[in-house]
């Protein structure tokens, strides 16, 4: 597909740690909901600094989007990310990302492994085929959560939070474990599509797979 350089229309703040960057869209350039790309900055000294992201705009859009989580002790991409402003150059690569949208099921997120998810309910929500899909989303605290306001309005009660930091009522506390996953999963012949963290990924589908889920039928990807 080629690299695109592409100029930031906008760049704000949706969490305390997580940017949302809009930007031009090449034209004929296609992608799926759910999948990514490398991003470089167009500075000097980080052109060859790829980092991957995952779009999160519909793939019918005008535009670009990207959700990203950053982390401002780090001396790095995202760190570098924060101080970009409107009209300054970031530089797209390749497509690529294993989640795509087989069909409905229950969605698992950590953190930011929400972000394939993402543009596949938005596009859901578009078609009108928002369904029986539910979403599972593990955070440290509710300032953590991502799109919380949207996610609550597409999903109503198929959206569930669970936080491992804080204690707040209406939201489960701890970590996803095999007696959170029977509490709120009704059928296990269905797809499941995990993404998060390596240890949290490997730990919920070892989770699954022993409350009888078939490994056909889990999607992940690790961020």
């Amino acid at each position: 597909m080629g690299n695109h350089v592409l100029k930031i229309a906008s760049i704000n703040k949706v969490t305390h740690d997580v940017l949302r960057i809009v930007t031009n869209k090449p034209e004929r350039f296609h992608y799926l909901p759910g999948q990514a790309t490398n991003i470089a900055i167009n500075k000097r000294g980080w052109l060859k600094e790829e980092r991957p992201f995952t779009f999160t705009s519909l793939p019918t859009s005008n535009f670009l989007e990207f959700t990203i989580k950053t982390y401002p002790g780090h001396e790095g991409v995202t760190n570098q990310l924060l101080n970009l402003k409107p009209n300054e150059e970031i530089i797209l690569h390749d497509v690529f990302g294993s989640i795509t949208y087989k069909g409905e099921g229950v969605f698992i997120a950590g953190g930011a492994g929400i972000t394939p998810f993402i543009s596949i309910f938005r596009n859901l929500k578009a078609k009108n085929e928002i369904g029986n899909n539910k979403l599972l989303f593990a955070n440290k605290t509710k300032a953590d959560i991502i799109l919380e306001d949207e996610f609550k309005e597409l999903l109503g009660d198929a959206f569930v939070n669970i936080l491992s930091d804080e204690q707040i009522e209406g939201y489960h506390y701890g970590r996803i474990t095999e007696e959170f996953l029977k509490a709120n999963v009704t059928d296990f012949n269905q797809q499941f599509y995990l993404c998060g963290p390596p240890p949290m990924i490997k730990d919920v589908e070892k989770q699954l797979i022993n409350l009888g889920v078939d490994k056909k039928l889990i999607t992940k990807e690790e961020v």
